[in-house]
């Protein structure tokens, strides 16, 4: 949704991982073991992970070992080590964009010592305006085994920087497909991690595995908003001054009273009320959000394969401790919305450059808050073969979360606060084996996923948050639970002197207190609302085949995500809202942003020794955009993009590779949403009236470089 490489979404059966704070996350990620979903806002910052290091990653769905905000499943990176990569790698390569990007990698073992070490950076001005990104890498890792135990001391860092990234109106599109809506947009990445991982054999049947880690994550945020300013009403007590509107705002007993007026009058940082300049100033306004988080948490989990009974058994159990303390802050300063949609300071405007905040600190307010969160959970799962064809499982995960905010500037003690949340998730499965290529499975399972200092604070239509992050208020929000039940059935096949690995399975996941984001009239400004019941069920279908000289790959998901209740919500920008911002949702109604079908394939195929080509298409099916909660706009349309690569070895250790992204270069959108197109009228030559926004997917390009083994 943010056209962005790096600031990409990991999504799995309607659930997501995403690093944009402010979508609701559905998916727990973790890394050797360490949880890497932030503390703040449960976002994942994929940005901050070394591709090259990642050995592999699994995808799981009912196992109760993952915790918190497994809602649709669980990701579990292992990195490489010295023991399994040998040798040295390097690569450079460059290509559209002026991207400019390299790696190097190397790995040693000797006796009981190993390492492993790699670094990545790049450099591109990005496709569309404003847009750069900067990214710098690292991932080390010590290690020692002996008979019966091994022992990894592992660090990795990462700073990076993005430009402007996300939608813009399709009548700018449609002109430039390289504009930007409002700019700077800039986010800012960094973070350093320690840890200590190990396990330890006790006997032939026992064994016991455990991490400790520490991690210090920092962002920063620049976001150039449009300001929804009018000059205050002459029933107010300052009618000289600028406002923020109030048509958003229900209007009290006995009318819009000075009081309820007063509220909205926009001040310095003394509280002077600022003067409103002429009606034909474009007002704007620059937020700058910013999160220091700390996290140190571990875990022990015990292993057995004893027998139980006469019959074979798998027994996992453990338990997880997670903390964290995050400090946050956030402000807006007044600004000016120039030509080319720049926001910044204009001299010649009384107030810009200043920060400001409303005197009832609706919709502008600075904030400065502490939160510490606390995850503890234990668990236990057996697997037991009850025939030598049929094996059972059956576990549970203890789930408790408490989760405290402090308001550190005495100006928002409705933010003070602490919440504890705590569940018991069950998980029980079959799974019998029809013959001894083919497995049929079934399996139920719950999780649960606590909310964040983020959404505890964000949760008031009437006091709206920047949807990066500004906290304002502290209504109750409940936890969240999805319930799903599972039936599949893989395996694999040796054909053609290769091998063919398949599966297929429907799911079927109920969720109730789903969490949803939601837009406020107010421009750039959201909340966070619990909805009763949604539901995510569907049909994943994959297989891959490996035989010299061909691998080829083919991957189906089909899924109904709709909600299962009937109310009004918030979507104030959508053309059919009703007069007080809102839409009809009903059962079935389709949830926005996940697409019906996906298709993905593609294969590699070796010419000679020396070359190899391959291809990949991916099919995305059309999708309602965000914010069309009751369906009933046109959709965002369904695309078909393909991509071709190869790879040329020039002896056995030099290799020269190249691809094209998009070969037919067709034109189409990641992501949709609604804007209030009048927002910009003053500042843009041509007034914009769609209120459709799009992110669009970049063009044809190419890439081409060189690898290097020592």
């Amino acid at each position: 949704p943010q056209g962005n490489d790096f600031t990409q979404d990991v999504r799995f059966r309607g659930f997501a991982a995403s690093p944009l704070q402010g979508t609701p996350q559905g998916l727990a990620v973790y890394q050797n073991g360490v949880r890497l979903n932030e503390a703040f806002g449960d976002s994942v910052n994929w940005d901050l992970i070394p591709r090259i290091a990642i050995d592999r990653a699994d995808t799981w769905t009912s196992n109760p070992v993952f915790g918190l905000n497994a809602l649709g499943g669980a990701v579990n990176l292992q990195m490489k080590t010295g023991f399994d990569f040998a040798g040295g790698e390097a690569s450079l390569q460059a290509g559209s964009a002026r991207r400019v990007d390299g790696s190097i990698q190397y790995g040693w073992h000797r006796d009981d010592l190993g390492v492993y070490l790699a670094a990545d950076g790049l450099s591109e001005d990005g496709w569309r305006d404003h847009s750069p990104a900067r990214i710098a890498r690292f991932y080390g890792d010590l290690g020692w085994r002996s008979a019966d135990s091994e022992l990894h001391l592992v660090a990795s860092a990462g700073s990076n920087h993005f430009g402007v990234v996300g939608p813009t109106p399709v009548e700018m599109l449609a002109d430039n497909e390289r504009s930007v809506y409002t700019w700077p947009q800039t986010t800012a990445n960094d973070m350093q991690m320690l840890a200590l991982n190990g396990t330890r054999t006790l006997s032939d049947a026992w064994s016991l595995q455990g991490n400790v880690y520490g991690r210090h994550f920092k962002q920063g945020h620049v976001d150039g908003n449009s300001g929804d300013f009018e000059q205050c009403s002459s029933g107010s007590s300052y009618p000289t001054a600028l406002c923020l509107q109030d048509d958003g705002f229900p209007v009290p007993p006995g009318g819009k009273t000075p009081a309820f007026r007063d509220q909205f009058v926009v001040v310095g940082p003394q509280g002077a009320p600022i003067p409103v300049a002429d009606a034909g100033t474009p007002y704007g306004t620059l937020d700058r959000t910013a999160i220091d988080a700390k996290t140190f948490g571990g875990s022990l989990q015990a292993t057995s394969d004893a027998a139980l009974a006469g019959h074979q058994n798998h027994f996992v159990a453990g338990v997880s401790v997670d903390r964290s303390r995050v400090n946050f802050s956030a402000g807006s300063t007044l600004s000016y919305i120039f030509p080319d949609l720049f926001v910044g300071n204009n001299d010649s405007v009384p107030g810009t450059g200043q920060i400001i905040r409303t005197l009832g600190n609706i919709g502008l307010a600075p904030v400065r808050i502490r939160s510490t969160t606390a995850y503890y959970g234990v668990y236990a799962t057996d697997t037991i073969d009850v025939t030598p064809r049929l094996a059972a499982t059956l576990g549970a995960r203890f789930n408790a979360a408490r989760v405290t905010l402090e308001d550190e500037l005495g100006t928002s003690s409705e933010l003070n606060g602490s919440h504890t949340f705590r569940r018991l998730n069950p998980n029980a499965g079959l799974a019998y084996k029809l013959t001894d290529a083919t497995t049929i499975f079934t399996g139920y399972s719950e999780a649960n996923r606590a909310p964040t200092p983020l959404e505890l604070g964000c949760g008031d239509p009437q006091k709206p948050c920047l949807l990066e992050g500004f906290l304002v208020a502290d209504p109750p929000v409940n936890q969240v639970i999805s319930k799903t039940v599972e039936l599949g059935v893989r395996g694999h096949w040796n054909l053609a002197g290769g091998r063919t690995e398949w599966q297929a399975s429907v799911f079927h996941t109920n969720v109730d207190n789903d969490i949803i984001s939601l837009a406020s009239q107010i421009q750039g400004r959201g909340f966070f609302q619990n909805v009763p019941a949604t539901r995510r069920q569907g049909i994943d279908m994959g297989l891959q085949h490996r035989a010299a000289p061909w691998f080829a790959y083919f991957n189906y998901n089909y899924i109904e995500a709709t909600y299962r209740f009937t109310s009004d919500i918030a979507s104030p920008n959508n053309p059919q809202a009703d007069d007080s911002g809102n839409i009809h949702v009903t059962p079935g109604d389709r949830i926005p942003g996940i697409p019906r079908q996906q298709l993905k394939a593609g294969a590699d195929y070796a010419l000679s020794p020396a070359l190899t080509i391959g291809g990949d298409v991916a099919f995305v099916d059309r999708q309602y955009y965000v914010g069309d909660d009751a369906n009933q706009n046109p959709r965002l349309p369904s695309y078909t993009v393909t991509s071709i690569h190869a790879t040329y070895a020039l002896s056995r250790d030099v290799d020269v590779f190249g691809s094209i992204n998009n070969l037919f270069d067709r034109k189409y959108a990641l992501y949709g949403t609604y804007f209030n197109p009048g927002d910009v009228s003053i500042a843009t030559t041509q007034p914009l009236t769609d209120p459709r926004i799009q992110t669009p997917a970049q063009g044809i390009s190419f890439r081409a470089g060189v690898r290097v083994r020592f």
